[in-house]
């Protein structure tokens, strides 16, 4: 016997994806074609009504909520179902954000998130694929991310919301394929995987990747993959066209090209952009998500979850008189040569001569390092230069011996960070962690050796991250960072870890030790501690050297833009169009010239207040001005009128059981013959609840099947084959996950795991309790005294489009076969009849013998009663369809009315994926409706006290 878990549209049938319920095939998988297989259909009005005499009527209560969880809500219902019951506390800007990627104001859930750094994106991630796979829409996720925040998003997915992802790496996908026979597409093997950007992009996965489709791809800093021509945008592209649902996530989704912003919207909708190259505003609107830490709708609710950021604190530092030196040597040899340059001009490709003005402000860049870069730098430069080129060769020899006199004890700059460290605390027997961040490795090597001795910490105090480092390598440091048994109190870090990394869980004081020079690059930086959770006011400070020199190093200049970042994350929340550049290299080199005295700081960077009143003047400043009123209003999404699934709205109970627990210790009993206490060896589970709020059991074969796909740390260091802790309420959980993020219980993982509404064990407990029931019955339960005068059938009608996707869900219940009345809401209606946990089966119901008659009279019935109901879902759903469809026949009408700005290539490939977008359409037409009996309810005996009281 087998469950259908999923139904697809084939060429010439359907694909149901079912799994095995009875012994011989218990928790295996299968798929069957209607076109090739014996399908038995199973006629609704022809189900056989078995007596539930199991206790308390259990059996009922366990196939009425399973058949509700199992059957997906509809596709465009505006109420959340799961999204607010996770091991969250969802503020108001995080659910919207949900909601509008859920509107069917788009064909499908396709949307950018693009809310500025420490916003949570990862959160309202996890929310939209939960709501997805209660639709029915989320059976097959992929998940791209940088290698470096792989474990992280893996721990919020299962630990937040029971969303296991198996994390693939270039070997593992290679272990796969040996698994396999050679036709086999690895990628077809994990239903739920998360894979790094760098190990995707390989040209050898992208052939695998476009024969197989997804239900969701979420790609994580999806700016990385938009410069057209690059691996990581051949991939963004493969991606886009194999999925229903598309999410992306980026803090800065513009990087000065406006065509890699376009390139984010066709990726999402290939009618956002018009032929002539024009950026459709209002696509703009309900595609992008854009808010940040001042947005009225975030400021309002995030309280003191986000606690405000403290002024930066810049700490000038006088340079010794070996730093001056060194600096005085770069000025008057190097940056403004007294007299000829060391540095021969050179001929380019075309034979024009040229001066390199870049490798002097490279030898300043690495100065305001640390002498260790200075001297990489130095060495690096020495092996190409030519031997007989004496004048470079004694420039670059006299710039180290000066170098070389710099040392830990004369670097004031180094003796200020010492100083400030020791102010906030930082030492062996405090819990004060602070980050440091560095352009350059050598100098966070130069840094850990040497503030290892003069802090007097330990050898694993202080530690480096980098991006050489392998990414178990800094997954594992992130880890140790977070939590509170770790010794590791000073993280130095290069820029790895500017991007996606929470940093802020123990730490709240984050040091520049050299400044970017880019707003860019210091936004980022500071969004590792300056995020939501972080309950202490995040501290950022900047070591600045003063020397002698001013033009070496300009103090004011990289003040100016310490503050700058500031007042601009309090006024826009985000820094890009201050300068306009929207990437680190172009504002490097903007920052460069302002160096060189060729450019003002004021005009290359602008004031918040003024790019928050300029109007845009080109494509780029129109894009920034898009984004900027995101910022400030994230308009609700608003679907075409009317708007609805054709059936009534219920806002009451959502399950027959007070909790998550109850229902599993309900299937649990009826699964193990009321005896789920026992051991695995006695035909148990060895189920226990704790008074401290944590239930127990041993996985027995067919669970721990379902747990292989489990991250492997989580199942190893939490030993969870062999007993699996359940966290049973919200309080706990969070309790939990915050003691093992901050190292409390030994692992970063939980030691018992949230039992929210998606988790396998409860699915896995129900199916297989209701294994027994076939699937042509339904039970026949008895009501309470004084609720029902007629033999009561409860059914319940689906609407499916083509894909077999739930369109609308409607209730009815049909009297004595002949009254119909239409319910808002099967659990309040059932609460009603007295199905309760407090219901008492005497075990003596018998049937009369028009049973079968009545479930076929009530099927006929309902059909009737719902048939308005029903067409108006049909005519509500055809109308969305033609909206869609007339928004494709716009853009394919404007392309010839108007002259196309776009290239034929990118043309093409927007009429290509234009195709695709009318087939999906098509597909999403009403098809089918299904009346389905759910349960018959008796009247209770005349004269007699009801059974369901005691």
């Amino acid at each position: 016997m087998w469950l259908i878990t999923k139904v697809t549209q084939a060429v010439d049938g359907f694909l149901l994806t079912v799994r095995g319920l009875s012994d011989f095939v218990r928790d295996s998988t299968a798929s069957f074609y209607t076109a090739i297989d014996r399908v038995e259909v199973v006629d609704p009005a022809r189900v056989r009504v078995v007596p539930d005499d199991s206790p308390g009527y259990r059996t009922s209560r366990l196939w009425l909520e399973t058949t509700l969880r199992q059957t997906p809500v509809p596709l465009y219902q505006d109420e959340l179902s799961v999204a607010e019951d996770m091991l969250m506390d969802p503020l108001d800007y995080q659910l919207s954000a949900v909601k509008k990627a859920l509107s069917d104001e788009n064909l499908r859930p396709r949307i950018l998130i693009a809310d500025a750094v420490g916003l949570g994106k990862t959160l309202e991630i996890g929310m939209i694929l939960s709501e997805l796979i209660r639709r029915g829409r989320g059976e097959r996720i992929l998940v791209v991310t940088p290698k470096h925040i792989m474990e992280q998003f893996q721990q919020e997915m299962w630990t937040r919301f029971a969303i296991p992802l198996v994390r693939l790496d270039s070997a593992g996908i290679q272990q796969i394929k040996q698994k396999l026979p050679g036709s086999r597409n690895p990628f077809t093997y994990f239903s739920r995987v998360i894979v790094s950007l760098d190990t995707l992009k390989a040209e050898k996965h992208l052939i695998n990747l476009k024969k197989v489709r997804w239900d969701v791809v979420v790609m994580d800093e999806i700016h990385n993959a938009t410069n057209a021509g690059t691996n990581n945008n051949k991939l963004a592209k493969t991606l886009a066209p194999t999925t229903e649902s598309l999410l992306l996530a980026s803090a800065t989704p513009h990087n000065g090209d406006p065509e890699s912003f376009k390139e984010i919207l066709r990726l999402l909708d290939p009618t956002a952009v018009r032929p002539n190259g024009e950026i459709d505003k209002d696509a703009v609107d309900r595609l992008v998500i854009r808010r940040h830490r001042h947005s009225e709708e975030v400021a309002s609710v995030v309280g003191p979850k986000w606690a405000e950021r403290a002024e930066p604190r810049n700490i000038p530092v006088e340079a010794s008189a070996e730093e001056n030196a060194v600096a005085r040597e770069l000025e008057t040899t190097w940056v403004h040569p007294e007299g000829k340059s060391p540095i021969p001009d050179a001929v380019n490709k075309k034979g024009q001569t040229y001066t390199d003005r870049l490798f002097p402000w490279t030898l300043v860049k690495s100065f305001l390092s640390s002498p260790a870069a200075l001297d990489e730098t130095i060495t690096t430069r020495l092996k190409s230069v030519a031997a007989d080129d004496t004048t470079q060769r004694d420039a670059l020899e006299r710039l180290r011996a000066l170098n070389a006199k710099v040392t830990r004890q004369n670097s004031n700059k180094y003796a200020a960070l010492v100083n400030y460290l020791q102010e906030i605390k930082v030492g062996k027997r405090s819990p004060t962690r602070a980050v440091i961040f560095s352009e350059r490795v050598a100098t966070l090597h130069w840094l850990k050796e040497h503030l290892s001795q003069d802090l007097n910490l330990g050898k694993d105090a202080i530690a480096v991250m980098h991006g050489s480092l392998s990414d178990q390598e800094q997954m594992r440091l992130v880890d140790e960072f977070k939590r509170t048994d770790s010794p590791l109190r000073v993280l130095v870090t290069g820029d790895v870890a500017s991007e996606g990394v929470n940093l802020h869980t123990l730490c709240h004081d984050l040091v520049h030790y050299d400044i970017p020079w880019s707003l860019i690059r210091i936004q980022q930086r500071n969004g590792r501690v300056d995020r939501y959770g972080q309950t202490h006011p995040p501290q950022i400070t900047a070591l600045l050297l003063d020397t002698e020199d001013a033009s070496v190093g300009e103090l004011h200049v990289l003040r100016r833009l310490i503050d700058r970042e500031h007042e601009a994350h309090a006024v826009l929340g985000d820094v890009a169009s201050l300068m306009g550049k929207h990437t680190v290299r172009g504002e490097e080199d903007v920052i460069r010239k302002v160096l060189q005295g060729s450019a003002g700081f004021d005009d290359v960077v602008k004031r918040a207040e003024t790019v928050a009143e300029e109007e845009p003047q080109d494509e780029q400043s129109l894009i920034d001005a898009l984004l900027a009123r995101l910022n400030r209003t994230t308009p609700p999404a608003a679907p075409p009128e009317p708007t609805g699934t054709g059936a009534p709205t219920s806002t009451g109970a959502t399950s027959l059981y007070p909790s998550e627990i109850a229902y599993l210790q309900d299937a649990l009993n009826a699964a193990f013959h009321n005896a789920p206490e026992k051991p695995l060896t006695n035909k148990g589970v060895a189920f226990a609840q704790h008074p401290n709020g944590v239930a127990e059991l041993a996985p027995p074969e067919d669970l721990r099947r379902r747990l292989d796909v489990l991250p492997q740390d989580y199942l190893a260091q939490r030993r969870v084959r062999e007993s699996f802790q359940l966290a049973t309420t919200r309080e706990l959980g969070n309790d939990l996950l915050r003691r093992a993020r901050t190292g409390d219980d030994g692992s970063t993982w939980p030691r018992a795991h949230f039992l929210g509404p998606l988790h396998p064990v409860t699915d896995w407990a129900a199916d297989r309790a209701l294994a027994s029931l076939s699937g042509g019955q339904i039970p026949a339960i008895r009501a309470a005294a004084g609720t029902l005068d007629f033999p009561t059938v409860l059914l319940m009608a689906t609407l499916t489009n083509k894909r077999g996707q739930v369109v609308s869900r409607a209730f009815v219940t049909v009297a004595n076969g002949i009254l119909p009345q239409t319910i808002l809401n099967p659990v309040d209606w059932l609460h009603g009849v007295g199905l309760t946990a407090d219901a008492i089966n005497t075990g003596d119901l018998e049937l009369p013998e028009n049973a079968q008659q009545l479930i076929a009279d009530s099927v006929t019935v309902a059909r009737g009663q719902l048939t308005p109901m029903m067409q108006a879902a049909r005519t509500q759903a055809q109308e969305r369809i033609d909206y869609w469809m007339q928004r494709a026949e716009n853009w394919e009408h404007s392309k010839h009315d108007t002259q196309t700005a776009l290239s034929s290539r990118i043309v093409r490939r927007s009429q290509h994926l234009l195709q695709q977008e009318k087939q999906l359409i098509a597909s999403l037409a009403p098809d089918r409706e299904l009346i389905r009996p759910l349960v018959l309810v008796l009247p209770a005996l005349p004269n007699t006290q009801s059974p369901h009281t005691a």
